[in-house]
């Protein structure tokens, strides 16, 4: 049976391999950090209104601008930990939301989560997704920053089949598997990131 250790081991490889980026993190605090100087390093994530590059008016100038903010998205967080992050979005001059995805599908930065469990064969995240705020977070933002408790870590899909069966039985709930940025081939077998999901998956593993 592997160790603790050649489980991590094993799941940075892997999701290594699916272009994920992976960082070991000590505690939530460096989370919180991470996805703050994530955010301000990027460019702005927006699909902008038709037009705003030509002559406006004052109003639809406003509008433009809204439309540049930067959105981080982290519904599903800890109530303490979601408070600590939106004030060091403020203070950074970004947005932080918990809720109204919908409201921002054309501009979502960073998608912040926790995992639920890794699998270490395949470098896969798998979250607890029980509401559409926190599955749209995983979807439509450009980039998607998700914790993952080293502890736990479990060696393939067979190792979380009797948790998955339980819950089945008892609510029927809306489990993610994620695996690396969200890729396709379909145009000409050439492969582009991004397409369908975040343009780049970034995995803390946090030390528990």
């Amino acid at each position: 049976m592997p160790s603790k250790e050649d489980l991590y081991q094993l799941f940075v490889e892997k999701a290594g391999l699916v272009s994920a980026k992976v960082t070991s993190i000590a505690n939530e605090d460096e989370a919180l950090k991470y996805v703050i100087n994530l955010c301000g390093e990027k460019e702005a994530c927006q699909l902008l209104i038709s037009g705003c590059d030509g002559a406006l008016s004052d109003k639809a100038e406003d509008l433009c601008e809204t439309k540049q903010k930067k959105v981080i998205a982290a519904p599903g967080l800890d109530a303490e930990l979601y408070k600590k992050l939106a004030a060091q979005a403020k203070k950074a001059g970004f947005e932080c939301i918990d809720k109204g995805m919908r409201d921002h599908l054309a501009g979502v930065d960073i998608g912040f989560t926790f995992a639920e469990y890794g699998i270490a064969d395949t470098g896969t995240l798998m979250l607890d997704c029980p509401s559409e705020e926190l599955r749209l977070a995983t979807m439509v933002s450009e980039f998607h920053v998700c914790v993952l408790p080293k502890s736990k870590i479990k060696a393939n899909t067979y190792a979380v089949e009797k948790m998955m069966l339980t819950r089945m039985k008892k609510t029927p709930d809306y489990l993610a598997f994620i695996t690396g940025a969200s890729r396709t081939a379909d145009i000409e077998r050439v492969l582009a990131l991004g397409v369908h999901g975040p343009l780049e998956l970034h995995i803390l593993l946090l030390e528990d």
